[in-house]
């Protein structure tokens, strides 16, 4: 429908002239066309048409806050291991293709509905604005205010309530989908990255052997991966544990160890360090018998086994910590201790 069609008494009092054309002039060498008659829609002259688009906004931001509730409830109520057949994806997690749908709707009810109300209740004629100075000047601020109340008539939020009210609720709910997510995040750690298996009296078993080391089983200049006794690949916090409490055992000769506190703590040069870089995680599993450097394989981080595993070269922050180990009365090699500082890099407790 255009506006020849519609009589001039049925248009809104602000849309009914149109922004006019320029002449080319000395400053302004370009002519300006204006703009062309504004084109009213059905909404703007139909009350009933206007009621159609308040309640399908408002149907979609409703649906929204459905989708939004249908997010907790799958997130509470389905198990997270299970999974479902869908063609063609094929076997996938119930709970992942939940959540997905769930939030994906509540989103883009929300933009669908915004969109929906902009371009059939909101007012939709261009208006030309003359440029003017950067600075604010107290009549710029004055129209700035004007601008800001006139969008908030032209938006009709204060006569469709029904749209308020319900955008106003779906605007609400969506973020608690994310709010629910913090839940996955599990417990506080604690003083869990303080703490290893290692302890008191524990053995040192051969990572590849499973079986408790003696002295004898390393070789000087020999790098040796151990695990604490009792820990078994197949353990459900398997992986959680080693992560922690992967140890490498190297065998210096004693008048090679520049650093006095890791001679105190080796046993007839075998020294036991943390096999977990300081700077991200990384497992380190390189070793270079002449110069006794370790080497991260994954930002090159090296540390000086000889001398407390203090860094030489690369990004990590501090030394590798350092095991006390001993031997037993059955001539195995055991903890004498747990780590006297905890492994790996730093976190936010530690610094």
């Amino acid at each position: 429908m255009s506006s020849q069609d519609i009589p001039e008494e049925n248009l809104p009092a602000e849309q009914r002239g149109t922004h006019a054309p320029k002449p080319a002039d000395d400053k302004n060498p370009f002519a300006d066309p204006g703009l062309p008659p504004h084109e009213h829609r059905i909404q703007d002259i139909d009350e009933r048409a206007a009621k159609r688009s308040e309640r399908t906004v408002a149907l979609l931001f409703t649906v929204s806050m459905l989708a939004t509730i249908g997010f907790i409830a799958s997130f509470v109520a389905i198990p997270h291991d299970k999974s479902i057949y869908v063609f063609p994806l094929g076997h996938i997690n119930a709970m992942n293709l939940a959540l997905g749908l769930t939030l994906g709707v509540a989103l883009f009810a929300i933009g669908a509905g915004a969109v929906h109300w902009a371009r059939t209740l909101m007012s939709d004629e261009e208006v030309a604005d003359e440029r003017h100075p950067i600075e604010a000047s107290p009549e710029i601020r004055a129209k700035v205010h004007a601008d800001f109340k006139q969008g908030a008539k032209e938006s009709v939020i204060g006569r469709r309530k029904l749209i308020r009210n319900t955008m106003l609720g779906a605007l609400t709910l969506v973020p608690l989908s994310g709010v629910v997510l913090l839940r996955d995040l599990g417990p506080l750690p604690g003083t869990k990255l303080r703490h290893t298996l290692w302890s008191k009296g524990k053995l040192l078993v051969n990572m590849n052997t499973n079986e408790p080391m003696r002295p004898s089983d390393i070789a000087v200049g020999s790098l040796t991966f151990a695990k604490p006794e009792g820990l078994d690949e197949h353990d459900h916090g398997f992986q959680n544990e080693i992560a922690k409490a992967a140890l490498m055992l190297i065998r210096l000769e004693p008048e090679a160890i520049k650093d006095k506190r890791e001679l105190e703590w080796s046993h007839e040069g075998i020294v036991a360090y943390s096999k977990i870089c300081t700077h991200v995680g990384c497992p380190i599993s390189l070793y270079e018998q002449q110069t006794h450097h370790a080497l991260c394989p994954c930002h090159q981080s090296t540390f000086d086994l000889a001398d407390g595993a203090r860094v030489i070269f690369g990004p990590a922050g501090h030394a590798l910590p350092q095991l006390r180990i001993g031997v037993n009365d059955e001539g195995y090699l055991e903890a004498l201790s747990d780590f006297d500082e905890p492994v790996g890099p730093a976190f936010w407790e530690r610094g």
